[in-house]
C-alpha cells in the first residue's frame, strides 16, 4: 500500500450510509462527549447526516405511529454547531437513562417470542422510522447486552427486511469490561475520588480519626483499588479479596428465578476484624487515624436478610445507595476496636463515586475516548462490520471485537473481568497499603 502524502486526511471510503444513530446508556462517565462529538464529526465528514438519541433507549422505546419520534424531544440532529468544543465538555451532550428494550429477553429462543421482544421491535421501528441505517451504542455491560439482542433481534427479521448494523463502544468508570485494557473515563474517575481520599486523609489525621469510603465499582474493584492506590489508603476491600476466613456460603431466594441457591457472602465479622488489625498496626506505628475503602460491589455480598427490600434496576442489580455499606461497616468496626481496645476511636463512613462521573475529564481519556469514537465510525463504514465492540490496544490501536468472544450465547449475559488476585495491579495495593503480620 502507498504511503499517504504528510498531513494528509485519511482517504474517504466509498459507503451507501445516509444517517447513522448514537446512543448512549447507562451511568455518566468523563470523556463521554469526546466520544459522543468525534464519533459524530467522522460520520459527517462522510457525508453521513447523525442523529443524537437522547437518554438512551427511554424515547425508542416510547414510539409508536400515534407518537411518532420528535426532533428536540427525542433526537437531536449533531451538525457542526451542536459539536462545536465538545470534547472536552463535561456530561453528556444527548443524556443518558437505563431503560432497557431486551429486559424480557433472557435467551435466544425469546427473540421470536412476540410479547418479550415487543420493546426490541419498537426500538426497532423507531429507528426505522428516522432512517438510521448504522447504530453506534455507546454504555455499560448492560448495553453491551443490548446491542447484542438488538443485532440477534434483526437476525430474525423476514430476507429484504432493512438490517441496521450496530457497533458497540465501552464504557464504564468500573474498568470492569472484557474486550478492552481500560476504558475510558476510569483514570479520571481514579483521578477525583483519589483526590477525595487524600482530602479525607488530611481530615482523618487531623482529629485522629477514621474514614470507611464505599466507592463505586458495582461488580469488580478497579476504581476502589485505583483510588486507594492513588491517595495511600491504609486498606482497600473488594469482592475479588472475599474468599478464605472472609467469606461464607448461604441459601437464598434469587431475586430472578424465584428458586433456592447457594451463594457466596462476605463473613461480615472477619472483615471487621481484619479492619480493625490494620487500625491497631497504625497504632503501634503511631498513625491513629487513616481511610479504608471498600468497593460497593460488596454490598451484593451482604446476607439475604440486609437485601430484603432493596430496590432493583431494569438490568436487576441492587440500589447499593440503600444499603449506605460504609456507614454501616463504620458503626461495626467502631464497636469491635472498642471491645479490642477499651478506646473509643471516631469512625466515618461515606460514599464515593457520583461526583467523579461527570468531572473535567483528563487528557487521556479525552485521547482514548476520541480514538473509541473514531473507531465506532471506522468499524461501521471503512471495516463495514457489524455486532463488535471497538477495543484498543497498545498506542491506541484499534481493534474490533466480535459480540459473540464477550457475550454467553445461551443466557446472553455478559462476563465481568475482576482483578485477578495474583496479578502485579492487586499485589501493588497489598505492598503499599498498612502491613499487618
Amino acid at each position: 500500500m502507498a504511503e499517504s502524502a504528510p498531513l494528509s486526511h485519511p482517504a474517504k471510503s466509498e459507503h451507501g450510509f445516509k444517517k447513522a444513530a448514537i446512543l448512549f446508556s447507562g451511568g455518566p462517565a468523563p470523556a463521554a462527549n469526546a466520544v459522543i462529538s468525534t464519533c459524530a464529526a467522522s460520520f459527517r465528514k462522510s457525508g453521513i447526516e447523525v442523529v443524537g438519541v437522547l437518554h438512551g433507549y427511554r424515547h425508542l422505546m416510547e414510539y409508536s405511529s400515534e407518537n411518532p419520534m420528535q426532533e428536540g424531544r427525542d433526537y437531536l440532529m449533531l451538525d457542526d454547531k451542536s459539536l462545536k468544543r465538545t470534547r472536552n465538555q463535561r456530561g453528556i451532550i444527548i443524556g443518558t437513562a437505563r431503560a432497557n428494550p431486551g429486559k424480557l429477553i433472557t435467551s435466544p429462543a425469546d427473540l421470536r417470542d412476540a410479547e418479550k421482544s415487543a420493546p426490541m421491535k419498537t426500538t426497532y421501528e423507531a429507528l426505522c422510522s428516522l432512517g438510521v441505517d448504522a447504530l453506534i451504542s455507546i454504555g455499560g455491560d448492560d448495553t453491551l447486552k443490548t446491542a447484542n439482542k438488538f443485532k440477534l433481534y434483526q437476525d430474525t427479521l423476514s430476507e429484504g427486511s432493512k438490517k441496521i448494523p450496530v457497533v458497540h463502544i465501552p464504557k464504564t468508570i468500573d474498568n470492569d469490561y472484557h474486550g478492552i485494557d481500560f476504558t475510558f473515563g476510569y483514570f479520571t474517575a481514579v483521578e477525583v475520588l483519589g483526590g477525595e481520599l487524600r482530602n479525607l486523609l488530611a481530615d482523618a489525621e487531623a482529629s485522629e480519626s477514621y474514614f470507611v469510603a464505599e466507592c463505586m465499582g458495582r461488580s469488580a474493584g478497579w476504581l476502589a483499588y485505583g483510588a486507594a492506590i492513588a491517595s495511600e489508603a491504609s486498606l482497600v476491600v473488594s469482592v475479588e479479596d472475599i474468599k478464605g476466613d472472609l467469606a461464607a456460603r448461604e441459601e437464598w431466594t434469587s431475586p430472578k428465578s424465584g428458586e433456592i441457591e447457594s451463594r457466596k457472602i462476605m463473613n461480615i465479622k472477619a472483615l471487621v476484624g481484619r479492619i480493625v488489625k490494620t487500625m491497631r498496626a497504625r497504632d503501634k506505628s503511631g498513625k491513629r487515624f487513616g481511610t479504608i475503602v471498600m468497593a460497593e460491589g460488596l454490598a451484593e455480598m451482604m446476607p439475604a436478610s440486609e437485601l430484603e427490600g432493596i430496590p432493583r434496576d431494569d438490568h436487576g442489580h441492587i440500589s447499593v445507595a440503600h444499603i449506605d455499606l460504609g456507614k454501616k461497616f463504620a458503626k461495626l468496626i467502631a464497636t469491635e476496636y472498642k471491645a479490642q481496645t477499651g478506646d473509643a476511636r471516631k469512625i466515618t463512613g461515606l460514599q464515593l463515586g457520583y461526583e467523579s462521573r461527570c468531572a473535567s475529564p483528563t487528557a487521556f481519556d479525552v485521547m482514548l475516548g476520541s480514538q473509541l469514537g473514531v473507531g465506532g465510525f471506522r468499524a461501521i463504514v471503512e471495516e463495514r462490520l457489524n455486532g463488535v465492540m471497538v477495543s484498543i490496544v497498545g498506542q491506541l490501536e484499534l481493534r474490533y471485537v466480535p459480540f459473540e468472544e464477550l457475550v454467553n450465547p445461551e443466557d446472553l449475559v455478559t462476563k465481568v473481568r475482576f482483578i485477578e488476585t495474583e496479578s502485579d495491579f492487586h499485589k501493588l495495593a497489598r505492598f503499599l497499603e498498612t502491613h499487618v503480620d
